[in-house]
């Protein structure tokens, strides 16, 4: 999607204030003893109360109103009984639709008390590898250019790029194009970014996969190694300066 209007620019902003809102209310109550379905049930009752839809479900059937995925699940985690524990990675990831525009946005937390650094280290990592492609990401960047920066950032810190998850194009659909935004270099991909354009940029990083499979369930993305994994999502408008955040968060009317 290309922002032509402002009333296309209303309406992102609005829908990207709601699902920040939500994924900030949601990992505040990431604790042990609570249950992913209970962060699940939290998240649709916001949703529902800024009159915004599910993405997952409204696009694919989701079986859940956000994503809860935690420790060997990466991602697509679905919302049930499990117990948080202390130590649990625990990644929020929420997406949502409102009068005709889709936001996503994600966030990893740690379950507290938690006595290892590495998680905390990987944490710090993931949301600086987001906050390097969004500076990246501006009118005229090649989007090889942004992969190549994030990865660099994330191996000098002694993390990995898990490979076959990547950010992506959004607006008027959950998922455009660009169909894949890659954190590492692609030379084959000289996709230029154009003023204007929405694009979901998340960074999964590991401390030893770079690469997930689908669990038994259908849905979720696992290591197979046992490897930590977090992940930070934002979506941003590129511009001809910056790339504009949609997702920073905030309180809600």
């Amino acid at each position: 999607m290309i922002v032509r209007t402002e009333e296309e620019w209303q309406g992102l902003r609005e829908i990207g204030a709601i699902v920040a809102h939500v994924r900030d209310a949601l990992i505040a109550q990431v604790r042990e003893g609570i249950t992913t379905l209970e962060l699940d049930q939290l998240g649709a009752e916001l949703l529902a109360k800024h009159g915004a839809e599910s993405a997952p479900i409204k696009m694919y059937d989701f079986p859940g109103h956000t994503c809860i995925s935690v420790n060997e699940t990466v991602a697509h985690g679905i919302p049930g009984d499990r117990v948080l524990q202390a130590g649990d990675i625990v990644n929020v990831d929420v997406s949502a639709y409102k009068n005709g525009f889709y936001a996503d946005t994600g966030a990893t937390t740690v379950v507290q008390p938690d006595s290892s650094p590495i998680k905390q280290r990987l944490i710090e990592c993931a949301a600086l590898a987001v906050d390097v492609s969004i500076k990246k990401a501006r009118a005229g960047a090649k989007l090889n250019s942004i992969g190549a920066a994030v990865y660099r950032e994330t191996r000098k810190r002694g993390f990995y790029i898990v490979q076959n998850l990547t950010g992506h194009g959004i607006g008027r659909s959950l998922h455009e194009e660009p169909e894949h935004i890659v954190s590492y270099y692609d030379p084959d991909d000289t996709t230029l970014l154009e003023d204007g354009q929405v694009i979901a940029l998340e960074s999964f990083v590991s401390t030893g996969a770079e690469q997930v499979s689908q669990g038994d369930d259908g849905w979720a993305l696992q290591t197979d190694d046992g490897s930590f994994v977090a992940q930070f999502e934002h979506t941003v408008v590129v511009t001809k300066d910056k790339a504009v955040i949609l997702t920073l968060g905030g309180q809600l009317d």
